[in-house]
């Protein structure tokens, strides 16, 4: 058998999964661009993880099997992670559907590097070995960093205050997992067919878990800001709990600091709709085009933030879309 065949059959099970999770996804909010970019970071993680194992085998006295067990899950489950981290971190993430896909492409481009490094290093592989790296352990590799995505991103969702100390189990369940699979308890065909029927089914439940509640989301915060929204509009805000908190905040703030507190809510929540508009859009299956005006609503969006400064915008919290998924949204719409 060619080399080519054997790095596809090594390779096809992870990129045909990781193209799986992306049809699935109703909402196509991850470009194909950053899927792209997300393998090629897989890709260097792998090679700095390869210079690690190296580097630690040879300079230190580990018994390879033992490594092989405890310390390499630990170095590239980690590395693997850092990643998807940095993105639900940054509010890049907005469901467990996006950390699942940008977890499982960091584990593609892992897999890819892995498998031509062996492809390179054992030039007498049975066409059994491939069938297993392909199915078993790439998969395994995508796996892992899609289960931490999905636990980091749902824990965060909770409880966002702390993301490092809240992410930790999420990167501990991934190491077990991985350590657990190199133990090599069964067999490496019962491993490959059980990951092949475990995985699918875990990645469908956390699928339509994550597009119920975004559907409950969209609901319920399409109807509040709308109605919020019109009634600024309107010029009834001093009828609602909103224009009474605002006026009891003259007090302490200048009127003039007072009426850009009013705008910002309103930017707020005209921005809030139109990401949420987006959103059910694509649900629906429509192109959605990109407003040349939108770049223009963040400037002034930024302007407001700097006009009322750190306290006026402390006292805005209890208006403000701030939790992770609000702020999430507006990432998704200024992007």
């Amino acid at each position: 058998m060619s080399a080519i065949s054997e790095l596809a059959i090594s390779l096809l099970p992870v990129l045909i999964f990781l193209l799986a999770l992306i049809f699935l996804d109703s909402y196509k909010l991850i470009t194909l661009r950053a899927v792209l970019l997300t393998v090629f970071i897989g890709c260097v993680v792998a090679g700095v993880c390869l210079f690690l194992n190296t580097f630690f085998l040879t300079n230190f006295e580990i018994d390879s099997r033992l490594y092989s067990r405890y310390c390499s899950p630990i170095v590239e489950e980690v590395l693997k992670a850092l990643y998807v981290f940095y993105l639900i971190r940054a509010k890049k993430t907005g469901f467990m559907v996006d950390a699942a896909i940008y977890g499982f492409a960091i584990g593609a481009g892992f897999a890819l590097v892995e498998n031509v490094y062996y492809l390179r290093s054992l030039s007498d592989a049975t066409i059994l070995l491939w069938i297993v790296r392909g199915f078993g352990t790439a998969l395994m590799h995508g796996g892992t960093t899609a289960i931490f995505g999905i636990l980091a991103q749902s824990r965060s969702e909770r409880q966002p205050s702390n993301i490092m100390v809240i992410s930790a189990p999420a990167f501990l369940g991934a190491i077990a997992i991985h350590s657990l699979f190199n133990h090599f308890l069964l067999p490496p065909i019962m491993t490959t067919v059980a990951l092949l029927v475990v995985l699918p089914f875990l990645v469908l439940v956390v699928f339509e878990q994550s597009e119920r509640a975004t559907r409950k989301w969209l609901g319920i915060g399409f109807d509040t800001d709308m109605d919020l929204l019109e009634t600024i509009n309107s010029g009834r805000i001093s009828e609602t709990r909103a224009g009474l908190y605002l006026e009891s905040l003259k007090s302490h703030f200048p009127g003039e600091v007072v009426a850009d507190m009013l705008c910002l809510l309103r930017l707020h929540l005209e921005l809030a709709v139109r990401a949420k508009g987006i959103l059910l859009m694509r649900q629906s299956g429509f192109r959605v085009h990109t407003d040349p005006e939108i770049k223009d609503r963040f400037v002034e969006l930024r302007y407001l933030e700097n006009s009322i400064g750190k306290t006026g915008r402390l006292a805005m919290l209890p208006f403000l879309h701030t939790s992770r998924r609000d702020l999430w949204q507006l990432y998704m719409l200024g992007k």
